[in-house]
């Protein structure tokens, strides 16, 4: 697995903790609403352990990078292991309008879209911390794995050799993706805490690269949670109960208000395991690259160092909960092809029985086609004009489709 806070036991002399845990070369800088489960209104834990206060919530501690390096040494911290997980869901297609110059954050080109930036820099930051060099990836929210299951970047589900391959293999797989969705953490989370079990309880860190937050309908009020959320957040719990820190890396334009504060959602863990990192927030600042990179690489692993002292105190470490398959990856998209026979009426009447927009919702049949398009176009966007004789924006709304990403606006110029 990527090793990338310490060294193996088992290694040779020379690769010392000391050695390995070392800073690298940054310079030092600054339907239907589901109610909110009993455990979690009432704030009790199902473990038999109640989850203490003093990790409940671990706060930002740490402004530098050679600050998080001496805490992890301090919490003698010897080994961790990298896992990734990729965001293929359809708001990807449009979440770049602003920060990727209105292009998929997909779209692979000439220059790296956000997700081969985002990889790099997590790759770049965490190499000095990483040993073993090899990584376990993850896709989900494509048309194969939706919300609820993932897709391995190897067919054999076997790890990447650095990230040099996890990117190829990116490269490789998202030419023969359907984004799709809705969005869910909960799956990717659930492979990871297999991992974790199958490694006999060894520390781990899973980076999930995404573009958005879990799906939520705007019908759902403050005390409910959409099917998505309530998934996410029990696998966020459930994780809490192995040695694995979260953290989300937030590409393309959010937004991200809910994400920022999705730990006040999570009330039932035995510590504060999930940490949310903006990437584009970072990325778009007057500093130089060098100072990015060193703010990534702070805010991703700030949290670390009191994670592990929690999975230390609460006994996690080498121990495993007989809980592990409760998700079997699926294996890397192939290019797509219709046999040449085959009936297709099947196939594309299912595909159009869902919301295109929120991939989730059925359609409403006596429209018809299961939306009303409104096609309008307005001179401004403060000036709202429904005839179509004014030359300027032009946009549509799917009105049946009462999700919240099939109200989002998407503007194109005409």
């Amino acid at each position: 697995m990527g090793n990338i806070l310490g060294n193996n036991r088992n290694r040779e002399p020379q690769n010392s903790r000391n050695e390995i845990i070392s800073s690298p070369n940054f310079p030092t800088q600054k339907p239907v609403p589901l109610p909110l489960p009993p455990e979690i209104i009432s704030g009790q834990c199902s473990n038999t352990k109640q989850p203490s206060k003093k990790y409940a919530l671990i706060h930002d501690n740490f402004t530098t990078l050679e600050q998080v390096i001496g805490a992890l040494r301090k919490e003698g911290l010897e080994s961790s292991n990298l896992i990734l997980g990729i965001d293929f869901t359809k708001s990807n297609e449009w979440t770049g309008q602003i920060s990727f110059n209105k292009k998929s954050l997909h779209a692979i080109g000439d220059t790296l879209n956000p997700y081969e930036k985002a990889i790099s820099i997590v790759g770049k930051t965490l190499a000095p911390f990483d040993e073993d060099n090899l990584i376990p990836c993850f896709g989900f929210g494509d048309a194969t794995t939706h919300d609820q299951e993932v897709f391995s970047f190897h067919s054999d589900h076997s790890p990447c050799h650095g990230f040099d391959e996890v990117l190829a293999c990116y490269k490789r797989i998202v030419p023969n993706l359907k984004l799709s969705g809705p969005t869910s953490y909960a799956p990717v989370i659930e492979a990871a805490i297999d991992i974790v079990e199958k490694s006999h309880g060894q520390f781990h860190v899973l980076v999930i690269i995404a573009d958005g937050q879990v799906t939520r309908s705007v019908d759902y009020g403050d005390n409910e949670l959409s099917p998505q959320e309530e998934k996410t957040i029990k696998a966020i719990a459930d994780a809490s109960k192995y040695p694995l820190a979260i953290v989300l890396v937030g590409v393309g334009d959010g937004p991200w208000e809910d994400m920022e504060k999705f730990d006040d959602k999570i009330q039932t863990r035995d510590f504060d395991n999930f940490q949310f990192v903006n990437f584009t927030k970072i990325m778009s600042k007057n500093t130089s690259a060098a100072e990015k990179e060193a703010a990534f690489a702070v805010n991703a692993l700030m949290e670390i160092p009191f994670q592990y002292k929690a999975c230390v105190e609460f006994r996690k470490l080498g121990h495993v909960i007989g809980r592990a398959n409760r998700i079997v990856p699926k294996p890397s998209p192939v290019p797509y092809s219709r046999p040449a026979h085959s009936n297709s009426t099947t196939d594309d009447q299912n595909q159009s029985a869902c919301c295109p927009v929120c991939l989730t919702n059925a359609k409403d049949l006596a429209f018809g086609c299961g939306h009303m398009g409104l096609w309008i176009k307005v001179k401004t966007l403060s000036q709202y004009v429904d005839t179509g004789s004014l030359v300027g924006l032009e946009c549509t709304v799917a009105y049946n489709c009462r999700d919240e990403q099939a109200l989002l606006i998407q503007f194109s110029l005409i």
